[in-house]
């Protein structure tokens, strides 16, 4: 995917000189607060991280590079990450799978093995060993990042066959990972002695039956857990729970209960009825998909009144985490639009490591996440919406907020909005614009915007 790269912005000017503070940061860090010794490794706690600013980084894509160097290369980029406003990343299911040096890591086997026991083929899993997961997890620590494990705990696989008196079958539920911890039978998994059916199953994966105190303790509730693991020896600060439409909402609550941090689920459905359901019973964050697939709608099917729709944001912003692409999906072709949606509206947004890396101008991503965490606070105000134009404004909190006005035709466009500024010069924090008006006294001011792109004002000279 191609786009052109030809706006100057504020953020890229000062990009240099963050990433060399950030360097300068580095040289000065210790080990002494916070610090847990397990052995050979030392874990550097990230006690005083917010996540209430900032933007969350997908640390990867499917089938990222194999060969043990994932761990290694997402370490070499938390500076620049850092020094541009990310404060959270989220990375891969870092467990031993079936398919061991090539499993993307949603098909786990020993949630105990991070890549140090030779077992399905490998000692290390596809993005590399055990140490280099501690290490990248201590270096995002030292520049201010929290780091949230991927946990996949509706099916597990690789298990021996074994005969299985609840279906009459031989089942692969036998499971005896070399960590030594969280042996599985048949008992373990759906149908048992607990329920008569699969409930949640997925791909045909053994399917866990989380109502088993014995799941439950190696799970989370025993010192010896996989979240106590993973939390207070190797460091991880919360959490993304796949396939949560797999088991009751009541497991990711018991989970964060147990260790805190934290916590998202891809709870995969546009129903916002649903999706506000499933983050109230479980005390956690969910993908925002209404507001996903209103985007795709909206950009995609060129017309911007599907931005009206309820989404989750909406509801319950605190709830929200926002996205326009990530591992499983990849729809929206108007990328760039949908990115100032969601850095200029309320929730948590994630950027996805290739649109950023790879596929779209990174100076136009540094600009939106410096407009989010420096200028996007505050309730939102629709100001108008038609199927080529969408202007909202940020109302501010404790700053000026902010106008997006975001252009879905092939023409320059102009429109009077009513801003929260009086006999005030106002900017385009973009660089899409050199316009830079003054508000009228009651607020009133002509903004403009260039073709299948977006402006987005507030106070100049901030």
């Amino acid at each position: 995917m191609k786009l052109k790269n030809s706006v100057r912005f504020l953020p890229v000017v000062i990009l240099s000189v963050l990433l060399f503070a950030s360097c300068q940061k580095q040289d000065n860090l210790s080990f002494q607060d916070g610090q847990e010794s397990t052995g050979q490794t030392t874990i550097v706690q990230a006690k005083d991280v917010p996540l209430r600013y900032g933007v969350l980084m997908q640390a990867f894509y499917w089938d990222v590079p194999d060969g043990g160097v994932w761990w290694n290369t997402i370490a070499s980029k938390i500076p620049e990450w850092s020094s541009i406003g990310i404060n959270a990343i989220w990375l891969p299911p870092a467990q031993k799978c079936q398919n061991g040096p090539y499993s993307m890591g949603y098909d786990p086997y020993d949630y105990f093995d991070l890549g140090e026991y030779d077992q399905m083929g490998s000692v290390e899993t596809r993005f590399g060993s055990k140490s280099e997961l501690v290490a990248l997890i201590n270096k995002a620590h030292q520049y201010g990042l929290q780091v949230f494990a991927d946990i996949v705990i509706n099916h597990n696989s690789g298990g021996q066959s074994e005969y299985n008196p609840f279906t009459g079958t031989y089942t692969w539920t036998k499971f005896q990972p070399k960590s030594g911890k969280f042996y599985r039978s048949y008992y373990d998994f759906h149908p048992n002695d607990y329920h008569s059916a699969d409930r949640g199953s997925f791909g045909g994966y053994p399917d866990l039956c989380h109502d088993k105190a014995y799941v439950q303790d190696w799970l989370w509730r025993s010192d010896n857990s996989v979240a106590k693991y993973y939390k207070y020896t190797i460091g991880f600060d919360g959490w993304r729970f796949d396939y949560v439409k797999g088991y009751e909402p009541w497991v990711v609550r018991e989970w964060v209960n147990a260790v805190g941090g934290f916590a998202v689920g891809e709870y995969w459905d546009s129903n916002v009825d649903a999706l506000e359901w499933w983050v109230n019973e479980a005390n956690a964050s969910a993908f925002d998909f209404a507001c996903y697939y209103a985007m795709n709608d909206a950009f995609d099917g060129n017309d911007l009144t599907q931005l009206n729709r309820d989404m989750l944001w909406k509801r319950n912003p605190m709830r929200a985490v926002t996205f326009v692409t990530n591992h499983d999906t990849d729809e929206i072709w108007n990328k760039l639009l949908a990115y100032a949606y969601i850095m200029t509206a309320e929730g948590y947004p994630c950027v996805f490591y290739r649109d950023y890396e790879e596929w779209l101008p990174k100076d136009k991503l540094i600009n939106l996440i410096w407009i989010h965490n420096n200028l996007a606070s505050g309730t939102t105000t629709v100001l108008y919406v038609d199927k080529d134009e969408y202007v909202a404004r940020r109302n501010g909190y404790n700053g000026p907020g902010l106008v997006v006005y975001i252009n879905n035709s092939d023409n320059w466009l102009e429109r009077w909005v009513q801003t929260n500024w009086s006999n005030t010069q106002i900017h385009d924090y973009t660089g899409n614009s050199n316009w830079e008006p003054y508000t009228q006294g009651d607020g009133w001011v002509k903004i403009q915007v260039p073709p299948k792109s977006y402006t987005i004002w507030s106070v100049k000279n901030l």
